[in-house]
This record gives structure tokens, C-alpha cells and sequence, in this order.
């Protein structure tokens, strides 16, 4: 039987294998393995592996990984998405590491709402947790990875590559898609948006402003929206 999941296991080779007692757990309780069970493995790094079950332990699988796939692309699009209240920058995780992005960054911009002193530690954690079930579940060669919250001005002195600020006076189209390439970085505000003073540092960064349309959207419903239009874009204009 195959089945019907991905399993993380961080350093594939061939040969035998042991899973971590969390994936062990479920393999062989959750989908009640049996050993000649076939099962695909990733490793988070654009690898997928083919293997069977040898010993369906649920403290440790045994496996045998059969094949290793070729590496797969990184994804080029991040999300930097503003410090929201209510830990809701757990629900845009849940969410968009589902998708093919590489990072997510926290920011704290002028408007965020966590409190200044604070390392959203247990909240970076949680979000991690998201990505790695994302992961699995939706057959991603790459983990998307959780960056530690950051001041915006920090970011864009680091980031390089393009950037996209989602604004309500904005474009109404994505840019060509060889113009996002070799990185891009969608950026949302918090609720009420990024501060006038943070919008001219952006637009002397020559930052695309990009609308989501008429409405007015919530800050944890703007980086899905976003992404989905620029993904769209660049599957479109690379097809």
C-alpha cells in the first residue's frame, strides 16, 4: 500500500532509515503501516525519496529509502507580513505555507499592534509547526521557512531582490514576470497600513505598489490575496 501522505526526514540517502518518533507515531498509528508499505519521504530542500516500510516501530520507522529525486527549484517569492494582534500572523501561516514560497518574515512596522518588546517567540514556534504540516500535506519540495520578527527598516537594507507593497492606491496588475526575478517580496501592512512616512522609504527603495482591489481587506486576508495574484502571474507568464 501507498500511502497517502509526504513524511519529513531531514538528511535522505540511500539505504536504511529511521524516522523521528513524531513522524514514526504517525505513520504507524494515524495510517496503521504495515511493513511493504511504500511511502514518500521529503527533506524540506527540494528533494523527494521513494522508500518501504522495513519495521513499522512507532518510536522509530525503519525505512528503506529505494530512489532519491533530483533537487527542485527554491521557491523566489517571500512574504513579509507586518505584526498583527492576536497571534493572527499564525493564521496567514497556516495558510500561505501551503503554498510555493520560500520565507515569511515578520515585521514590525510603525501601526503593529504586538507589543515592541516582545520576541513572538512561542508564536515563531507555532508558525514553524504550520509550515512543516504544509509541508507534508501539500507535497512541497521546500519548507517555507519562519523568519524571526524584524523592524521593516532592517529588511529592506537586507532583502535582495524586488519588492511588491500591497496598497490600496496602487496597480492593478503584477509586474512581468521576468521583472520579479530572482527574488520577490510581497509586503503587507497591519491593520490601517504602513505609516506615510514608511511608504516613501519603500517608494525610494523602488518598490511596486500593487491594489488588491476596491474593497478594504483585513491585514490577515491581504498576504493570501497577494500571493495568490502574483503566483498566478508568474505561473501565467511562464507557461
Amino acid at each position: 500500500m501507498q500511502l497517502d501522505s509526504n513524511f519529513f526526514l531531514e538528511n535522505l540517502h540511500s539505504g536504511e532509515a529511521c524516522l523521528s518518533p513524531n513522524e514514526s507515531t504517525h505513520i504507524v498509528k494515524s495510517f496503521r503501516a504495515r511493513a511493504g508499505d511504500s511511502l514518500t519521504l521529503c527533506d524540506g530542500k527540494g528533494h523527494f525519496a521513494k522508500a518501504d516500510i522495513l519495521e513499522p516501530n512507532p518510536k522509530a520507522c525503519k525505512v528503506l529509502i529505494k530512489s532519491i529525486s533530483a533537487q527542485k527549484p527554491r521557491p523566489k517569492i517571500h512574504l513579509a507580513i507586518s505584526c498583527l494582534s492576536d497571534n493572527a500572523e499564525e493564521e496567514v501561516a497556516f495558510h500561505a505555507t501551503q503554498l510555493p514560497i520560500a520565507e515569511i518574515h515578520l515585521l514590525r512596522t510603525e501601526r503593529s499592534l504586538e507589543p515592541r518588546d516582545s520576541n513572538l517567540a512561542k508564536l515563531h514556534r507555532r508558525m514553524e509547526a504550520k509550515s512543516m504540516a504544509a509541508l507534508k500535506q501539500s507535497r512541497k519540495p521546500w519548507l517555507t521557512e519562519i523568519k524571526a520578527p524584524v523592524y521593516l527598516s532592517d529588511f529592506l537594507e537586507k532583502f535582495n531582490g524586488n519588492l511588491i507593497v500591497c496598497d490600496k492606491n496602487g496597480e492593478t496588475y503584477v509586474p512581468p514576470f521576468d521583472h520579479l526575478f530572482p527574488n520577490v517580496a510581497i509586503l503587507t501592512g497591519p491593520e490601517g497600513g504602513f505609516s506615510p512616512s514608511e511608504l516613501a522609504t519603500l517608494r525610494s527603495k523602488e518598490a511596486f505598489f500593487l491594489s488588491l482591489g476596491s474593497s478594504r481587506l483585513r491585514a490577515v486576508t491581504a498576504p493570501l490575496i497577494a500571493l495568490g495574484r502574483v503566483i498566478f502571474s508568474c505561473s501565467a507568464k511562464s507557461a
